[in-house]
């Protein structure tokens, strides 16, 4: 199993590939941050990865 996330460009939270790709777009749970986030802004490998593998990622 990899760690797969996002880093918001604004604020530098970090968003877990599980959250983005349940909620689709999401804005940055930062405080204060209005980034819109989304499963799309993670590279095409991790994705895929992500899709092949989501028994491993589901909590």
């Amino acid at each position: 199993m990899r760690i797969i996330a996002l880093t918001c460009p604004s604020c530098g939270t970090i968003v877990a590939a599980n959250e983005l790709e349940e909620a689709v777009l999401m804005t940055c749970p930062g405080l204060e941050c209005e980034e819109t986030l989304g499963f799309e802004q993670l590279s095409e490998a991790d994705r895929k990865h992500f899709i092949e593998h989501l028994d491993q990622y589901r909590l």
